[in-house]
């Protein structure tokens, strides 16, 4: 029977952007919302988070050249494409790699709660700010955007792709977004709400952080992707590049 997974999966947090950034300072300044200009989509990446790339892409082509990614599926946001590219020019992915720009790979959608904090949220849609402490974060959807099970329910079938296009001896790359990889953990490993909320609250995930899959088992269409490592950031921390783990987004609607 065919191998179902690719011998090797690595998911990875774009470096930190001037969202994170932006994001930061709203919080200091205690104001309802965060001043940047750009769509989210069009959100590039800070200076800092142009140097984590860097790390992360040179860890990767200090790999043997067989060790290293074959394909790379990236979200289309402009920070991930971004990583993405620092890490190709660093040498960081096999000879001949594609990539691949995969719009169920973008970051979760927040609707009304855009841009907002914590305190903007709790002003402006205090119905809203009862109603997810209710519901909870991962079933919660505020209007115009996704709940984590939206997220989860398109997640489902890149996962259906990797394994019908990218299995067989090849070694995938995810670079997308701190929820996509969270709840690519939650499909991967099929966690419960209660596993996945609880490894979410334990630490952020780290821009560049790099969470990996080996292929366990024989090989064959049974074996399994088998957590390697989660939030690894190693790579930044021995090139003395600082590490990040901004959210995203309001801590309130993440």
């Amino acid at each position: 029977m065919a191998q179902r997974w690719p011998e090797r999966l690595w998911i990875v947090r774009h470096g930190e952007s001037a969202g994170n950034v932006a994001r930061d300072a709203a919080y200091a300044a205690g104001v309802a919302v965060i001043d940047i200009a750009d769509r989210d989509v069009d959100v590039p990446l800070s200076a800092l988070g142009e140097r984590q790339s860097e790390a992360l892409g040179a860890w990767f082509a200090s790999l043997p050249e067989h060790e290293r990614p074959t394909v790379v599926l990236t979200s289309p946001f402009l920070r991930a494409r971004e990583t993405v590219t620092i890490i190709a020019r660093t040498g960081g992915v096999a000879r001949g790699a594609a990539t691949v720009v995969d719009e169920r790979l973008r970051e979760k959608e927040f609707g009304v709660l855009d841009r907002l904090t914590k305190l903007g949220i709790e002003q402006r849609f205090p119905d809203q700010a009862a109603l997810r402490a209710r519901i909870g974060k991962f079933y919660y959807r505020p209007p115009g955007g996704e709940s984590w099970c939206d997220v989860i329910l398109r997640l489902r079938s890149v996962l259906d792709t990797i394994s019908l296009h990218h299995s067989q001896g090849s070694r995938v790359l995810v670079v997308a977004h701190q929820v996509i990889v969270l709840c690519l953990r939650y499909l991967l490993e099929e966690l419960t709400e209660a596993e996945i909320l609880a490894i979410d609250k334990a630490a952020e995930v780290a821009n560049c952080g790099v969470t990996s899959y080996v292929l366990g088992g024989d090989g064959k269409s049974h074996g399994h992707l088998q957590l390697e490592t989660y939030n690894f950031v190693a790579p930044l921390q021995e090139t003395g590049t600082p590490v990040t783990s901004q959210p995203d987004v309001p801590a309130g609607a993440k």
